[in-house]
């Protein structure tokens, strides 16, 4: 974690790296552009969730994933999963697979998603919890006991990933996927995030702690844990609270998409780091780029 010293140096430094304005460009390689299709608040968390539970893998893989189940939704993902039957979640899906995911666990989110909108009204209904953990694990719960498992599994056959879209209990891991959606249902609007709820302060947050924002956070002295666990991403957050205590994960979108450009890659380029306007906070640009 940061010391409170190099936090006042680091701070200006992350700062202007994340108010650059060419991050917007890298919002089709994130699966934030798919909330971002929609004003209505609840359409806004339903697009969410589908997007952040199967952005797992290559992008080019996920999205036309995501993309066609939202294409058959219409104008309203909420409308559409509030009204959704298990017959016609069944039609939906008919041949669904992505990697971990068969349709009956596509099935057991949407049709969960849509009875907790018919029950209570928004997906932010269903954090419960004093804690960042505690209210993702609400939320995977509550979404998976509102779904109708047994005519899902007579109509669509066996889940076989359940565990990995939806985890519950949520377990030790970062929780990325998850932490993922809050971050965009909560912070915002600004350009990135959406703030289309209220329960939650940005505060609170904890980092969606990614391979890229693992790499960095050890680079730039975030974290000195090896493991990506949910005490790492809230370490991580921890030290960022030091530069900005009311919205620490404001950071995470320029510091993951850095990592995944490539101008930050695993294996070190040298040119890179002497580029880098981070290189004078970073023990690998130190190390590579000099310290001007």
């Amino acid at each position: 974690m940061l010391s409170a010293t190099r936090a006042r140096a680091l701070k200006p430094l992350l700062d202007a790296f994340a108010a650059r304005g060419d991050w917007a460009d890298r919002k089709r390689f994130d699966p934030i552009e798919f909330p971002g299709r929609y004003a209505n608040p609840r359409d806004v968390e339903v697009a969410g969730l589908l997007g952040a539970a199967l952005a797992y893998g290559r992008a080019d893989l996920f999205k036309p994933k995501v993309d066609g189940l939202l294409a058959q939704m219409g104008r309203s993902p909420s409308d559409y999963v509030a009204a959704l039957t298990v017959p016609r979640a069944a039609k939906l899906l008919d041949g669904f697979v992505y990697r971990f995911n068969l349709a009956a666990d596509l099935g057991v989110l949407l049709l969960g998603m849509g009875a907790v909108l018919r029950e209570r009204g928004s997906l932010e209904a269903a954090f419960e919890g004093e804690t960042q953990h505690a209210r993702l694990a609400a939320l995977t719960r509550t979404v998976r006991e509102a779904a109708p498992a047994k005519p899902i599994a007579k109509a669509m056959g066996r889940t076989r990933g359940l565990a990995h879209l939806l985890p519950s209990p949520l377990g030790p891991g970062a929780a990325k996927r998850l932490n993922l959606y809050l971050r965009w249902m909560v912070r915002g609007p600004d350009g990135t995030d959406f703030g289309v709820w209220k329960r939650i302060a940005p505060s609170q947050l904890v980092i969606p702690l990614d391979t890229h924002v693992m790499r960095m956070a050890k680079l730039l002295g975030l974290t000195a844990r090896n493991d990506a666990s949910w005490r790492t991403a809230e370490e991580v957050t921890a030290s960022l609270r030091l530069l900005d205590a009311d919205d620490p994960v404001r950071y995470d979108f320029a510091l993951c998409h850095y990592g995944m450009s490539g101008a930050c890659p695993a294996v070190p380029v040298r040119e890179n780091c002497v580029r880098c306007e981070l290189k004078v906070a970073c023990r690998r640009g130190r190390a590579l780029g000099g310290r001007t």
